[in-house]
């Protein structure tokens, strides 16, 4: 079982920054992936990047290349998202998910997820 709590989720205007944070808890950390999705209202759990076990590996949405970068920290059990050049369409609750069996950004192959962060910003 992990265990998994998102944090840092707060508004902000366009073109600012954030660093959303997920703690997890339970399974050794490093040996599983992780990602991170995002639900707009009205709308289906987005893809937004992952990263494998060791933080050698990591993937994006073509929406958020080289705005956002994802890490992790296994000595801290954390895995983050620094959000830069943030847009209104950006909007959305942000979710970590862990352990992915098969492709990493299919929301369906994630086990565990956290409960979200509400990301809002504002034109």
């Amino acid at each position: 079982q992990v265990q998994l709590v998102e944090s840092g989720g707060r508004l902000v205007q366009a073109g600012g920054s954030l660093r959303l944070s997920c703690a997890a808890s339970g399974r050794s950390f490093s040996t599983y992936c992780l990602g991170w999705f995002r639900q707009a209202p009205g709308k289906g759990r987005e893809w937004v990047a992952a990263i494998n076990w060791s933080g050698g590996e990591t993937y994006y949405a073509d929406s958020v290349k080289g705005r956002f970068t994802i890490s992790r920290d296994n000595a801290k059990n954390t895995v983050y998202l620094q959000m830069n050049s943030l847009k209104p369409e950006d909007t959305a609750v942000y979710y970590c998910a862990a352990e992915p069996r098969g492709a990493y950004y299919y929301v369906d192959n994630y086990g565990y997820w956290g409960q979200g962060t509400q990301v809002t910003v504002s034109s």
